[in-house]
């Protein structure tokens, strides 16, 4: 538990220093701040009234009730609204409304004081009621702060969508509150000791005040109109490698909160491989579904009786892609049989969480059957997953009985669905195999590996300049290795994606040497591809959400070298190999 307390803090801790919390930075320096710098004896303000006075601890009211309302939000928020059945949304839009009326409140005194009357019952003794404390304001930034958390909160809210909110969730969350809070504490009190020194300041306390609303109100529209989601995109996010090695590795278990449940812990039961059906335990409950495509909302217990298929994929996945007709045809053949094929949407990069590029990617491939959106990863994670894409097959009793983990065996998982079918319906009527036992579809051994061109998650990279974020300017090494990539021009370097930034008639280009039959690049923006191999050049449209575009497509494997000049502000993700 020690372990994951330092985890929780030390990811809070870099994403206080992120780009992520850049937009909510003035008002902290301002309002938390400049506005509790104690006024000078002497400097009395031109009208000869008492000068508002603010509490010297407004910028530690400011960071605890940021830190609480983000903790809470964060753990009961969705819990709360669900039950009630309100919008996930509602406590972000309250919060903004909050902090538009606190900025009208700071420029206009009468509405300030009609905000404070249905508190004018509490008790305030001798206290003078201009002595403003901040946690109100904390309380707001908290509830906006939630969406723009960082990677490594999103670790820990999977880990607490696992189980029960315990102890060590609790514990989790609050030392990452603790680290965000960190550096936005000693930024506040930055702001105030400047208000201190500065003469200026001590004797403009209206309209630092003013200041500080109009910055409240200016950070409510941008976050109303999604603002600081461009702002972090223009800003290389230069904490992303720290970010990388705090994050759970691929291809390795999400020891955050417990992994192995009460639930799942017979999975381990199933063995890659398996010819024959096994007793893998009661499968875990499909929870924490962030939308419903194609159906109404399913549940495995309406499901007893009939046999189930997961198939946990994400839409540009190149391996999942090429599960995908087996799946589909699996559906096809054996849904009027007591087959129910249920697709596991788990996102692999950002943009594949969102609900129209996932529909737009069921439409591409021609998927009929119902997919659950599962961005929280609550049931990759009771699953135990690993891998996209991973089938489970679960018999008309509710019992994992095979698990198939990447590409392959679909001729040995449609002889489990027909055995499976067979015993829940004795006698009922099966279609002819679908699968002929060749693996057509199976990747030699040596295929060039997926290639991920984001920072993060970077994979034979071959030129000689730093590959790391922000923009760089990049020229092609004389001699590239085998099954590696280099790139030349200006680009920016994130965490998932190089964005091409030619400039001065120089173009941004990418070169790769691969050995593969089929090479794909996942490509996002609005623009072209230009792609010269041997055979001469062409041009590839790009516009709209990213997804997968063909460059080689070729009925044996070979080794090849091709070039890729992207237009100015298309994304690339990554190059995937068949």
């Amino acid at each position: 538990m020690n372990a994951n307390i330092l985890i929780g803090f030390l990811g809070g801790l870099i994403t206080g220093i992120s780009p992520c919390i850049l937009p909510v930075l003035p008002v902290i320096f301002v309002s938390g701040g400049v506005d509790s710098a104690r006024p000078g004896q002497s400097a009395g303000p031109p009208d000869g009234k008492a000068a508002a006075l603010t509490s010297r601890w407004r910028p530690y009211q400011v960071i605890a009730g940021l830190a609480l309302s983000f903790s809470v939000f964060t753990l009961l928020g969705s819990l709360i609204l669900g039950f009630l059945g309100l919008p996930q949304d509602l406590f972000r839009w309250a919060g903004i409304a909050v902090l538009c009326l606190v900025g009208l409140g700071m420029i206009i005194p009468k509405l300030e004081e009609w905000l404070e009357r249905p508190f004018s019952w509490i008790p305030r003794r001798q206290v003078d009621a201009r002595r403003r404390g901040g946690f109100g304001l904390g309380l707001a930034l908290g509830a906006v702060f939630v969406p723009c958390a960082g990677p490594v909160l999103a670790a820990i809210a999977v880990s607490g969508a696992t189980g029960r909110i315990g102890p060590e969730t609790l514990a989790l969350t609050l030392s990452f509150a603790v680290g965000v809070c960190i550096p936005l504490l000693a930024f506040a009190l930055a702001g105030r000791r400047l208000g201190e020194r500065l003469k200026a300041f001590r004797r403009r306390q209206r309209g630092i005040r003013i200041t500080a609303g109009a910055l409240m109100i200016a950070l409510a529209a941008g976050l109303a109109l999604d603002l600081p989601a461009a702002v972090q995109r223009l800003i290389p996010d230069y904490t992303a490698g720290i970010q990388e090695k705090l994050s759970p590795v691929s291809g390795t278990p999400l020891d955050l909160g417990g992994l192995v449940t009460d639930q799942n812990k017979d999975l381990s039961r199933c063995t890659q491989g398996a010819t024959e059906l096994e007793n893998c335990g009661q499968a875990p409950a499909l929870q924490n579904v962030t939308a419903w495509l194609g159906s109404a909302p399913l549940s495995l217990q309406q499901l007893k009786g009939k046999v189930v298929l997961l198939d946990f994929w994400a839409y540009s996945c190149i391996n999942c892609q090429r599960s995908l007709p087996h799946i589909i045809a699996l559906d096809k053949a054996y849904r009027a049989a007591g087959l129910q094929v249920i697709g596991v949407h788990t996102p692999e990069y950002s943009f594949e969480r969102e609900q129209g590029n996932v529909a737009a990617g069921m439409k591409a491939h021609g998927i009929e059957y119902p997919v659950a959106m599962d961005n929280s990863y609550a049931n990759w994670t009771a699953y135990r997953n690993r891998f996209w894409p991973a089938q489970y097959l679960i018999d008309a009793e509710g019992t994992v009985r095979h698990i198939q983990q990447g590409e392959g065996g679909y001729a040995t998982t449609e002889k489990l669905i027909r055995s499976l079918l067979s015993s829940a319906q004795p006698g009922v009527s099966l279609p002819a195999a679908v699968e002929n036992g060749a693996d057509a579809s199976a990747v030699p051994a040596d295929t060039t590996r997926e290639t991920f061109l984001g920072v993060a998650k970077q994979v034979n990279y071959s030129g000689s300049q730093p590959y790391r974020s922000g923009v760089s300017a990049f020229s092609y090494p004389s001699a590239q290795p085998a099954d590696s990539f280099a790139l030349t021009g200006s680009w920016l370097l994130e965490s998932q994606r190089i964005t091409a930034r030619p400039s001065g008639g120089m173009p941004s280009g990418v070169r790769l040497n691969y050995h593969a039959r089929q090479v794909q690049l996942v490509a996002g923006g609005t623009g072209s591809l230009t792609l010269t191999t041997p055979a001469g050049t062409q041009r590839i449209a790009v516009d709209g959400p990213p997804g997968s575009k063909v460059l080689v497509n070729t009925d044996s494997l070979r080794s090849g070298t091709l070039e890729v000049a992207p237009s100015a502000g298309v994304q690339l993700y990554s190059f995937t190999f068949g």
